[in-house]
């Protein structure tokens, strides 16, 4: 077996990507603190052509060299807006009719592997701190709860990670099991 080169793989351009349709979801980064994950998150999502990304409260905007270190050019595709408060952008996405679900281990949470995402409707991921997870605040204004299940002795899954997992999974739920 070969492994393909680069230019094997078939890529858009940034122009063509912007122009591209989308997935019917939008990431929400509620004060994360490391510009690594940041900018993990900007590739990841460029990876699942995700509709855009808000960083709110005390999360770093582009440019800066540390996201950029691991976005490698994500910035410039994936399209993003800041909000000093990550309520008011739940509430704006909530005024355009997208369902705000939070990341996270709470009550009456949804296991992942159960959520069954509605093709017709769009969604709002909310992510939090690497330590506090989704703020209080948030918590009072989302729709719904998904938790990763989780089988070790650890609490939690990097952020990054855990929005690997969960793009995923909603990829694969709306586009590839038609």
């Amino acid at each position: 077996m070969r492994k393909l080169k680069t230019e094997e793989l078939g890529r858009v351009g940034i122009d063509d990507f912007k122009k591209q349709e989308k997935l019917p979801l939008v990431v929400i980064l509620d004060n994360v603190r490391s510009m690594h994950n940041i900018g993990s998150i900007f590739r990841t999502s460029d990876g699942f052509a995700i509709k855009k990304l808000y960083l709110c409260g005390i999360t770093a905007q582009p440019p800066h060299r540390e996201i950029e270190k691991t976005a490698l050019g994500a910035t410039q595709s994936i399209e993003w807006a800041y909000s000093a408060d990550v309520c008011d952008a739940i509430k704006e996405l909530k005024n355009d009719g997208y369902t705000i679900i939070a990341i996270e281990q709470a009550e009456n949470s949804t296991m992942l592997n159960n959520y069954d995402p509605d093709k017709s409707m769009k969604y709002a991921l909310i992510f939090g701190n690497e330590v506090n997870g989704v703020s209080d605040e948030a918590m009072n204004l989302i729709d719904t709860c998904i938790e990763i299940p989780q089988f070790g002795t650890k609490h939690s899954f990097n952020i990054v990670v855990s929005a690997g997992i969960v793009l995923w999974d909603f990829y694969a739920k709306l586009r590839l099991n038609s």
